[in-house]
């Protein structure tokens, strides 16, 4: 029979309450806050971009991505609000707002989002006429344009072509005939455009000679003649060209210098004034003194 009384069971090793090193090392890990972060939102992450990933792979997923994307973008920018409904053009006459508006949207509504506001301003710049523009959608949807055109101060001869020439010596256009802009002085010679302040001080100073000047010659690119009618030409020094122009006109004034027959006043040479007569003075007075030497001999 077996005995009712358990005997004691030999004393087993005692359990170590220590974590193994794998444990010790997870939970001195868990410790650390930057690998707490990791595991809370780096693991998560990497889990959706691989999702992600996995689907993007797909080409026909792409392009359903892709025309999402479309649709959103052209819907968003068609709203209306962003639609420009008209154009407002102005500060320019008919021939140059014509250039301009060929430059410009021709349909509208167009969305402001479709339009290069900047390449339209820097295209409309490059036009001769055109010193500076403004560009800009206004508030009411209208897309206005101003422009601020060169103002021509004179015509350069440049070969054939007639060149309109603002004050900063830049084209703004082209005529077909000196009849075109008689009003506006007429400068010509290699070089003209870039003394244009020069030659519009010379202008103001030719006073009473102002209804017989025909133009002014830039000559060698260092200085100015000053063309008259019947042919008459002052020929100015490369310094002090606008004095030299007052001293023949108070030559003139006194002694009625330019309504003889007088070609080249010549006033290069500041010391020394020189008169050229025209070629039929020339020879009658050539005539004169072979007739008076003649007579001189025959005495």
């Amino acid at each position: 029979m077996r005995s009712l009384i358990r005997r004691p069971v030999a004393d087993a090793a005692p359990r170590d309450p220590a974590p193994s090193r794998l444990g010790y090392r997870y939970q001195r890990l868990m410790l650390t806050p930057g690998f707490r972060s990791t595991v809370r939102i780096g693991v998560p992450i990497i889990l959706i971009l691989s999702i992600v990933g996995s689907w993007y792979s797909k080409p026909e997923n792409r392009a359903e991505f892709a025309a999402t994307i479309k649709d959103t973008k052209q819907t968003f920018q068609q709203r209306p609000q962003f639609m420009v409904q008209t154009l407002n053009l102005t500060g320019g006459d008919l021939t140059v707002m014509t250039e301009v508006a060929a430059l410009l949207p021709s349909e509208f509504p167009v969305s402001s989002f479709d339009l290069d506001l900047e390449k339209i301003r820097a295209d409309i710049e490059a036009l001769d006429p055109i010193k500076s523009a403004s560009v800009r959608v206004g508030q009411a949807g209208a897309l206005e344009v101003r422009l601020n055109p060169r103002v021509p101060v004179a015509l350069w001869r440049d070969g054939a072509t007639l060149r309109l020439i603002d004050a900063e010596g830049t084209e703004s256009g082209q005529i077909n005939a000196r009849a075109d802009r008689l009003e506006l002085p007429l400068i010509a010679g290699d070089g003209a455009e870039d003394n244009i302040d020069e030659a519009l001080h010379l202008f103001a100073a030719a006073g009473p000679l102002i209804e017989r000047v025909r133009g002014l010659v830039r000559m060698g690119e260092r200085r100015w003649d000053m063309v008259l009618d019947r042919d008459q030409r002052i020929l100015l020094p490369a310094d002090g060209a606008v004095a030299a122009l007052d001293r023949v006109i108070a030559l003139n004034d006194a002694q009625d210098m330019l309504n003889r027959d007088v070609a080249v006043v010549d006033m290069r040479n500041a010391a020394r004034p020189t008169l050229r007569m025209n070629e039929e003075a020339a020879d009658a007075l050539r005539r004169v003194n072979t007739t008076t030497s003649n007579n001189g001999a025959g005495n």
